[in-house]
């Protein structure tokens, strides 16, 4: 019975995104009818010609199927590298961008607005400033020859606030005409130049990072019991963290880089994961990537409904994040950890 219910969870988190998925290229500000959408998807998976109108082939193909692609992946690694973050660090205010992985991603895309102003510029300087910034807090939490969690988080405390005033600083050398705004918008996170092409190069190591996650998940629970219980069971601590931190810096750089800054997933999905299925890392892991491309492909879709013009997909998490984040906090009364 027990086995059951696992294998009926397993198949409710893989199909649900997926559902959700199919159901988002129905919507927008041009709707359009399941028979179409279908027809669409069939003809170009087949490479047969289409029917419907050109117009539908482009928003569906084009548009919105990279769209949702890539939201899924975006929230699922978000999501999947919080939870490991705060199974690792024992936090549960531990969020994806505790390391700075966001303000170095967010400082390498202003400079590369400022510079070029060319869009895979912006991924690239993006993602390389990321992953530079994750490295100079763990160099900083080496420190002392070691990597105690105190000193990794302050590390990226350290860093964030640098990478910050220096956007800050970019914000203030820019063009307030054209690349101020450009700067600002990235800032808010976005999905809305989501294209294929993203898909085959931020997607690398957004699945780099989640594999490596899930296939270590188990060595999460052993190392959030401490350091000493982990030797204690024959663990290398040093070189587990470095990996773990290695693999969601990884998926979260190739997630914020194709969609900026979007904070409080990282944050709140792994603890609505806690709430369905336990703290068990073997299965909180792969449920947070569910959950959380589910979630932000539902936000994106909400952020296009609700007005005529986009809303960023940041000021949503926040909107919705900060209120659940109270109510999680009543409920549990901060227990559970």
């Amino acid at each position: 019975m027990n086995d059951t219910k696992k294998t009926r969870q397993l198949i409710l988190f893989i199909l649900v995104p997926l559902l959700i998925m199919f159901a988002s290229l129905f919507l927008g500000r041009y709707p359009i009818d399941l028979s179409t959408v279908i027809e669409v998807l069939w003809c170009k998976i087949t490479f047969q010609p289409c029917t419907a109108a050109e117009i539908f082939q482009t928003l569906v193909w084009d548009i919105r199927l990279p769209r949702v692609i890539v939201g899924a992946l975006v929230g699922g690694c978000l999501a999947i590298s919080g939870a490991a973050f705060q199974g690792l660090f024992r936090n549960p205010l531990v969020s994806s961008g505790i390391l700075g992985v966001s303000s170095g991603a967010g400082f390498g895309a202003a400079l590369a607005i400022i510079l070029f102003n060319y869009l895979p510029t912006t991924y690239i300087f993006a993602f390389v400033f990321g992953v530079l910034a994750v490295v100079i807090s763990y160099l900083i939490g080496r420190i002392y020859s070691s990597t105690p969690t105190i000193m990794l988080v302050l590390g990226g405390v350290i860093v964030s606030s640098v990478f910050s005033a220096l956007i800050s600083m970019l914000k203030y050398m820019a063009d307030p005409l054209n690349e101020l705004p450009a700067i600002v918008f990235w800032l808010m996170g976005s999905l809305a130049s989501a294209r294929f092409q993203d898909i085959w190069t931020a997607g690398v190591p957004m699945l780099i990072g989640t594999l490596g996650l899930l296939a270590v998940r188990w060595r999460i629970n052993v190392l959030s019991m401490g350091d000493r219980e982990a030797h204690t069971l024959g663990i290398n601590t040093v070189v587990n963290k470095g990996f773990i931190i290695a693999c969601a810096t990884l998926a979260t750089a190739g997630a914020v880089c194709v969609s900026g800054i979007i904070g409080w997933v990282g944050l709140i999905i792994p603890h609505i994961g806690r709430m369905l299925v336990g703290n068990d890392n073997r299965v909180l892991i792969p449920v947070s990537f569910s959950l959380g491309a589910s979630f932000l492909i539902m936000v994106d879709d909400l952020g296009r409904l609700l007005t005529g013009s986009e809303i960023p997909l940041g000021i949503l998490t926040a909107l919705l994040g900060a209120p659940f984040f109270v109510y999680l906090l009543k409920k549990t009364k901060g227990g559970g950890w």
